[in-house]
């Protein structure tokens, strides 16, 4: 019986457990664990799991089919959906497009609307004036002698001029509003620019000019009606800002009290006023394009406010007004930024400034005004922006120039090889055959320099831009402005390259092969500006690009500057020579040349040793030059005032210093000289030392004079200098030397005499 109970009771508790919310099963599962056969329940409750898992089966295998068929169906439905998609999306499209006549309509109807509106409001003063009139004219005078006609009489002006000073007050307020609010207007007018819609012949004088309102209109919400939400990818306006009813409110009860003259100088003499105030620029208004921004706002909304009173009503202000006033601003604007504009020195606000400028102008010029002077002052502020260029880009050289390492690229990679040489125009055959690792012959200095020439081209064509040129002015102006940066701002930069302290032949040898780069480079820089302006370098009058000739300057005053550095290396050697030149004929024994010598000669091999890459001639000079200033060096230490005794020991020591130069000449240490070309430069020197070593003195007095002579070079006086210095001469030789010179001149005298008797008897 127990079980029988017990039993029963799992199967209740199953069956509240199947049956009850999960949020209300903990009193049922308590009971389970609170009774005595917790065990048997867990065996019917896995047997009843079991019973389910077998229905859920069943269900399963019934409708798997079903399923199945239904991702089928899925599948042709997403085919359908994206046909469907691509319908919707096409269809979508052309909604938009016709939808943009439609917002035209919108925005027309409401214009009308708002017309219709402020004319209906205009009503109430009309009327009350009309009322006024004929109660004044027509009713009180049929009405008789009463008393409150006379009141009404004497208060009919009084109620004129209460309606004029309310339609003045309003009036007053409107005018302020627009003296604050005109840089509000004026920036909605150059968000718009030139793309401002265009006035439409025929319309109503309101719509034309953009804004719903009527010449007779009148609209009570507001002096300065700003909308706060705006549809949709619509900019409104910039009339759209403003209500203009004050003014067409009293100008009709000017105009209606027969006072429209009074109204329309005063309304000219204030906007006057307003004028000079919205012209006078802020002191520092340069500092910054916003200064710059608010003070062409403030002067387009003064203006567009003058367009919207012009076209909309009769006679408020006329053509020849407005021009006026444009002329007077035109001239105060110009003033102004030529003034501001000067104290400027980045180039990329007077970039802004020029944009800026160029909205400024097409925004006005889409309403009307003339503005050829200010593309005139464009014009000119192009120069001033030149030359800031010039400026910025003299820095750049100059920080390009410093971190150059002078020395030739090394590239390990093809990568970085081509990396290279699109930097800068570079071919070469045979160094494109040698493997990797090799080196570009030129410095870092010129992949850079070439760069920055390009970006100079860059700037100076975005200031070009929008200023309504021809392809050809625009090259014209590049190319002047690449003349001015090669021949006055890069020229001044290599010089100070080349002329810097500390400079070392190695570097000078570089700057010679990077400027010849560079001038080899400047054809590209010609079809580079061709291609972005568009305009054949070979187009008839077309500007040339002779600033190239920088690049050839400069290697001609490297050039020099490498002869004068050498010789000043070869001063510093000769400082060290220290001959006596009373020293003893040298016994048997050969001998050697001077310590100083030895290292000038290594010296010399070892810096015609990176000559290589110097064009042929360059380093022929400089090897001639430095032969030549050796010679006259020694000449000049042999010559010395100081020196007044010199030795035949002291000449042999010289004449193998001599020896030891000669030596280095005939071994060619650079290439291209012609036989013993470079001995030329010792030869002066040598046949001296020749007629002192050998005492070959008869020989020099016998072939003196004659084209043959062994010592042609030798000069007299020069000889005759060294021979008073000379201590060891004979006195024999003297003697013989005097007597053979008296004998000359005794004979050459009796000759004299017998050509002279001869002449007297044959007269």
């Amino acid at each position: 019986m127990a079980s029988l109970e017990t039993a029963a009771e799992h199967e209740r508790i199953l069956r509240e457990i199947e049956s009850t919310d999960t949020n209300c099963i903990g009193p049922t599962l308590r009971s389970v664990y609170d009774g005595q056969e917790h065990g048997l329940f867990m065996e019917k409750l896995d047997a009843r799991i079991r019973n389910h898992d077998r229905e859920i089966e069943k269900m399963c295998n019934h409708h798997f089919q079903g399923f199945v068929d239904s991702i089928t169906e899925l599948l042709k439905v997403r085919g359908e959906a994206q046909k469907l998609k691509s319908q919707v999306t096409e269809t979508n499209r052309h909604l938009q497009e016709n939808g943009k006549e439609v917002k035209a309509d919108r925005f027309t109807q409401r214009s009308l609307l708002i017309a219709l509106f402020q004319m209906l409001c205009l009503c109430r003063y009309y009327p009350a004036l009309r009322t006024l009139e004929q109660l004044e004219q027509t009713c009180l005078p049929k009405a008789g002698q009463y008393r409150f006609c006379s009141i009404m009489a004497e208060n009919i002006p009084k109620l004129r001029i209460q309606i004029r000073d309310t339609a003045m007050s309003q009036l007053r307020d409107f005018l302020e509003s627009i003296r604050k609010h005109s840089d509000k207007i004026g920036e909605t007018a150059m968000k718009q620019g030139p793309t401002r819609p265009a006035r439409q012949k025929g319309a109503p004088a309101a719509i034309r000019a953009g804004m719903g309102v009527n010449p007779l209109s009148e609209h009570d919400t507001g002096i300065l009606d700003v909308e706060d939400e705006e549809e949709e990818d619509e900019v409104p306006g910039a009339q759209d800002l403003v209500d203009f009813s004050p003014v067409y409110r009293c100008l009709h009860i000017y105009t209606v009290l027969g006072l429209r003259d009074v109204f329309e100088n005063y309304y000219r003499k204030q906007r006057r006023k307003q004028a000079r105030l919205v012209l006078q620029p802020h002191s520092n208004m340069h500092e910054t394009l916003e200064g710059y921004r608010r003070y062409f706002n403030q002067i387009v909304g003064f203006f567009v406010v003058e367009d919207h009173v012009l076209h909309t009503t009769q006679g408020l202000v006329n053509r020849a007004y407005v021009e006026e006033l444009w002329e007077l601003a035109l001239s105060k604007i110009v003033a102004a930024l030529r003034t501001h504009s000067s104290y400027c020195d980045d180039p990329d606000l007077v970039l802004d400034l020029k944009n800026l400028i160029v909205l400024f102008a097409d925004t006005l010029q889409g309403y009307g005004f003339p503005v050829s002077q200010l593309f005139d002052m464009l014009l000119e502020i192009r120069e001033q922006y030149g030359e800031i260029l010039l400026k910025r880009w003299n820095i750049t050289f100059r920080q390009v120039i410093d971190q150059d390492n002078y020395s030739p690229i090394p590239v390990s990679t093809e990568k970085e090889y081509r990396q290279y040489t699109s930097q800068c125009p570079f071919q070469d055959p045979e160094l494109e055959k040698l493997p990797f690792p090799k080196k570009l012959p030129f410095s870092e200095f010129v992949p850079k320099v070439y760069c920055q020439l390009k970006e100079f081209i860059y700037a100076c064509l975005k200031y070009s831009e929008d200023l309504h040129l021809s392809s050809t002015e625009v090259d014209d102006m590049i190319r002047k402005s690449t003349n001015l940066l090669l021949t006055r701002t890069l020229s001044h930069c290599l010089q100070y390259a080349i002329k810097k302290k500390n400079v070392g032949l190695a570097e000078l040898v570089q700057v010679i092969i990077n400027t010849t780069h560079l001038e080899q480079s400047c054809h590209f820089l010609e079809e580079f500006i061709s291609n972005i302006t568009n305009v054949p370098p070979d187009t008839v009058n077309a500007t040339k690009l002779y600033g190239t000739s920088t690049f050839k300057d400069a290697r001609h005053a490297a050039e020099a500057e490498i002869y004068t550095s050498l010789n000043a290396k070869i001063d510093q050697f000769l400082q060290l020579a220290d001959y006596d030149w009373m020293a003893a004929v040298p016994g048997g024994e050969n001998l050697a040349a001077s310590d100083y010598l030895i290292d000038l000669i290594a010296f010399l091999k070892s810096t015609f040793s990176v000559f290589t890459n110097l064009p042929g001639k360059v380093a022929q000079t400089a090897c001639m030059s430095s032969c030549k200033h050796i010679s006259t060096s020694l000449m000049q230490l042999l010559l010395d005032p100081e020196v007044r005794q010199i030795s035949m020991g002291a000449l042999h020591q010289l004449d193998t210093d001599v020896k030891e130069c000669e030596s280095f000449a005939r071994a060619g240490p650079v290439a291209g000289f012609q036989g013993d070309t470079l001995l030329l430069a010792f030869s002066d020197l040598r046949q001296l030392l020749d007629l002192f070593t050998q005492w070959d003195w008869s020989t020099y007095l016998a072939d003196y004079g004659k084209p043959t002579c062994k010592y042609l070079r030798v000069n007299p006086h020069t000889a005759l200098a060294l021979l008073e210095n000379f201590l060891n001469v004979r006195v024999s030789f003297i003697s013989q030397l005097y007597t053979t010179v008296n004998f000359m001149l005794i004979n050459l005298t009796k000759k004299v005499e017998a050509l002279t008797l001869s002449f007297m008897k044959f007269s």
